[in-house]
């Protein structure tokens, strides 16, 4: 509407110097066009000229105070492009189907869209009744052809039989109910060697240290399994497997301790540390974050610093497999967004080798 109030009056405009100087105004008319037509070739002298709605517009305008006989030498377009931009802009004035008032059926919104492309991916042995039922739980009802149609257009079987776990899904199950030891040894700043078991949990990446010695004898293992089942208590249930490797260590008495949890000893291969790969990655962070750093004087400072940084890994140190969630979290903080006015605190551990930060409350 207001673009062709524009083109009229701008015609209205330039018609009436046309009526008073009629050569004058079609030479000046001549020299507009050649300017903008050079304005559009420097505006795009890299591949071909391309002209514009605004373009369109003024040498439609001007072709007005120009005889029709001189329009092949002056344009830059043969008349029947003008007049073809012409019927366009008079069709697209009257073309009423984009404002008809859509009826039928309406949508469904795209959240809830979404939503149910969500629960067909993360479960896939749901049907479409069954991925109906969930949303009506959480205050969406929807019907059970809607859902079909979801999924069907999506590409997605409405059915059961969709696929089945992938391997990551698959270990990821697993995982809950493993956890794993190994002996990490530490070199004091004396020259003398210290051990360490160190019990990772696959599922929840939650650390237990038990203790440091000098001497790892089979009767103090025995006791770090002890300690073990202490220090898990009732989260001792779900966990069902226990990893370690072929050490002399490791006892009939040691594994009787964990079995006794109800939990089965599994052995990995002589010579093959990947098959306890949790346990060779977090004894690498252990050293990488905090005993590279630090020169260990004796048990007593192993002991200390070791339930520091186990202290930083269970309650702050983010990991990636939990989507930036320390071991002992279960949801993500509240977004801040209000920067400048919070005030961000940092706390020093292990005399600054490792930095905690927070916002003052």
């Amino acid at each position: 509407m207001i673009v062709s109030l524009v083109y009229k009056v701008t015609r209205k405009l330039l018609s009436v110097p046309a009526v008073l100087l009629r050569r004058d105004t079609s030479k000046d008319a001549e020299l507009l066009v050649l300017r903008h037509e050079n304005a559009v070739l420097r505006r795009q002298l890299k591949g071909p000229v391309r002209y514009e709605p605004a373009d369109r517009f003024w040498f439609a305008a001007l072709s007005a105070l120009i005889p029709r006989r001189l329009w092949r030498t002056v344009f830059p377009v043969t008349p029947g492009t003008l007049l073809t931009w012409h019927r366009r802009f008079i069709a697209a004035k009257w073309d009423y189907s984009r404002r008809r008032s859509r009826t039928g059926r309406p949508p469904t919104r795209e959240a809830i869209r979404k939503l149910i492309l969500r629960l067909a991916r993360e479960n896939p042995r749901w049907g479409h009744r069954r991925i109906q039922g969930e949303p009506a739980r959480l205050g969406h009802p929807i019907a059970a052809s809607t859902v079909w149609e979801i999924l069907h257009a999506a590409g997605v079987d409405p059915t059961p039989r969709r696929s089945g776990p992938t391997w990551r899904e698959f270990l990821t199950t697993q995982a809950q109910g493993i956890i794993a030891c190994d002996f990490l040894h530490i070199d004091t700043a004396l020259g003398s060697r210290l051990y360490a078991p160190a019990f990772p949990e696959h599922g929840t990446h939650r650390l237990h240290i038990t203790g440091v010695t000098a001497h790892p004898t089979q009767a103090w293992a025995v006791q770090q399994a002890r300690n073990l089942a202490a220090d898990l208590g009732t989260r001792v249930e779900p966990l069902r497997f226990l990893m370690h490797d072929r050490d002399d260590k490791y006892g009939e008495a040691f594994d009787a301790i964990l079995a006794a949890e109800e939990m089965e000893i599994l052995k990995s291969a002589p010579r093959a540390p990947r098959m306890n790969a949790h346990c060779e990655r977090i004894t690498s962070s252990i050293r990488r974050e905090a005993l590279d750093h630090v020169l260990i004087m004796g048990e007593a400072h192993a002991r200390q610093v070791l339930a520091t940084y186990k202290k930083h890994y269970n309650a702050h140190r983010p990991h990636r497999a939990r989507r930036q969630l320390p071991p002992d979290s279960v949801q993500q903080p509240a977004n801040v967004h209000d920067f400048d006015t919070r005030r961000l605190l940092r706390t020093r551990v292990l005399g600054g080798v490792i930095n905690e930060y927070r916002y003052a409350a």
